[in-house]
């Protein structure tokens, strides 16, 4: 498994780890196999999005706006319930197919990492599995 750290700048960003991640693979070896990309936050995420587009990951952070998470009366006390809810619609994790050394993303994908917390020191792990 190899670890890597990501500084947000801002509460809500999405900063993509594409590069990072294949950087790793290479490095790896592998040539076919799964690569899953996780973080251990419970306020932030991984998600695979669209990367051709800066307006995208704009518009995402956008709708999220518009479930007004932040005017729910929630009960936890240190007052990041609204990231806590965001991180886990998106999910922690993201499993990606290894073929021929490369990450089989789609010709517009990358990886994402999603802060909804920050601005933080945050770590990512990958962990590629030979197939």
């Amino acid at each position: 498994m190899e670890t890597f750290s990501v500084r947000t700048g801002s509460h809500d960003e999405l900063i993509d780890i594409t590069a990072e991640v294949q950087n790793i693979l290479h490095k790896n070896g592998t040539t076919d196999g799964l690569c899953c990309v996780y973080t251990p936050h419970t306020t932030a995420a991984i998600t695979i999005n669209e990367n051709a587009d800066p307006d995208v990951q704009r518009d995402l952070l956008l709708g999220l706006k518009h479930f007004k998470l932040e005017e729910v009366p929630f009960s936890h006390m240190e007052g990041n319930s609204p990231s806590h809810v965001k991180s886990s619609l998106f999910g922690c994790s993201e499993l990606v197919i290894v073929e021929g050394g490369s990450l089989r993303l789609g010709t517009w994908q990358g990886i994402y990492f999603c802060e909804f917390d920050g601005p933080r020191q945050r770590k990512v792990h990958v962990q590629i599995l030979p197939g």
